[in-house]
């Protein structure tokens, strides 16, 4: 374990001046939300610092987004990939703070705000140690739009060569549900597959008094939206987890018209790779059967998402060891597999990397309702910036 870890040591934690730094920015960033593949402004003030700290950021060839290498003299070997993410999520901001968005709509209520800042932060760390002799080994930092947009902005990145040189890429993630100083980490899957579906049910509509002489789709929607899950919880193995659930049934205008169309969005979520693999067949037999039995007509979009967070043991292991080394064994703990999907996937289907929950609840607020990811009044304890900050930076040192 390097010497550089330990908490006695100073090179690796953030001065105070750094810290607050890192908390205005990150307050800036949730100010100013903007959605994926639209983030120009979150992607100019990244660039800028960045510049600012003598390093060379480019813009990713999707028009937002950043890459930046850091490349210590006589170093050598593959880069390790420190990866967040800047885009933001289409709903209100309901908190009372002075950091609150300024865009009506719009919320960094999953954290990219945060993910973004200790990127950020690391980076500014590892250029610091670089200019000292003291990065044994290159680092790129990603900063990646659109993780929101299905199929997540990480494939369009992927393709444009991120990963070329890259042996192992590292990501954290908010998770309102553990203490600020703590961290879950898990081996195998962390997050679900998550795809989108959307059925569209046809047939003769006609008077409620002559239901026989129609195809009843109001109906035949309903038995879609109950028959296609429990069909389907038949088909696949139990211990993949693999669950539809529908959030859209649209479908008449009037009690004694029965409606010549039906329409039908959800998801699928699924605990298990292969599983999610074969899911658009087995979801698309399913329908097409349950909508024949009331001779109703269907057409299924069925609409990849992301597979799930498969992490590497050494990866998850270096993570812990980093946090272990700096905070202590009581900060690392286990964490279950989520039904959530993140597109921290896709980059693993290349190279090995880990995914690690950061804790960003207050430690005095364990008895109170976490502010959840993706609610509008989500917010964290501004302690876990400065904390993701020396994790990265630590795993920098050790990998």
């Amino acid at each position: 374990m390097s010497d550089l870890l330990s908490p006695e040591s100073t090179p690796t934690t953030l001065d105070a001046d750094l810290r607050a730094e890192l908390i205005a920015f990150r307050r800036d960033l949730h100010m100013h939300p903007e959605l994926g593949n639209q983030e120009v402004r979150t992607t100019a003030v990244l660039k800028d610092r960045l510049e600012r700290a003598g390093l060379a950021p480019r813009v990713l060839d999707t028009g937002t987004g950043l890459v930046c290498d850091i490349r210590p003299p006589g170093a050598e070997g593959p880069l390790l990939a420190l990866r967040a993410d800047i885009d933001a999520l289409p709903i209100p901001d309901t908190k009372t703070v002075p950091y609150r968005s300024t865009v009506p709509g719009r919320a960094h209520a999953c954290g990219h705000d945060v993910h973004a800042t200790i990127v950020l932060g690391a980076g500014l760390m590892l250029a610091r140690l670089a200019g000292r002799g003291l990065l044994p080994r290159p680092v790129r930092l990603l900063f990646q739009p659109a993780e929101e947009v299905l199929p997540g902005g990480a494939q369009d990145v992927v393709e444009t060569g991120v990963l070329d040189g890259v042996g192992r890429i590292l990501a954290l993630h908010c998770d309102p549900k553990v203490n600020a100083g703590r961290i879950g980490v898990r081996v195998g899957p962390i997050t679900s597959a998550c795809d989108r579906i959307e059925v569209t049910l046809a047939g003769p509509g006609g008077h409620t008094a002559r239901p026989h002489l129609t195809t009843d789709l109001v109906t035949a929607a309903a038995k879609v939206a109950t028959e296609v899950p429990a069909l389907i919880a038949r088909r696949v193995d139990t211990r993949a987890g693999m669950a539809i659930t529908w959030g859209r049934l649209t479908t008449g205008h009037a009690p004694n018209v029965i409606p010549q169309t039906a329409e039908l969005s959800g998801t699928m979520r699924c605990l298990d790779l292969a599983a999610w693999r074969a899911a658009p067949d087995l979801v698309h037999a399913a329908v097409d059967e349950v909508a024949a039995m009331y001779r109703a007509k269907s057409e299924i979009r069925y609409i990849r998402g992301v597979p799930p967070v498969v992490n590497d043991a050494a990866s998850t292991a270096l993570l812990a060891e980093a946090m272990t080394a700096r905070f202590g064994a009581q900060a690392v703990g286990e964490t279950e597999q989520s039904l959530g999907g993140e597109d921290f996937s896709w980059y693993l289907e290349h190279v090995p990397g880990a995914m690690a929950r950061l804790g960003v609840r207050p430690p005095g607020d364990a008895s109170a309702a976490p502010r959840d990811i993706h609610q509008g009044d989500f917010d964290i304890d501004e302690s876990a910036i400065g904390i993701g900050v020396d994790l990265l930076t630590g795993a920098a040192l050790l990998s």
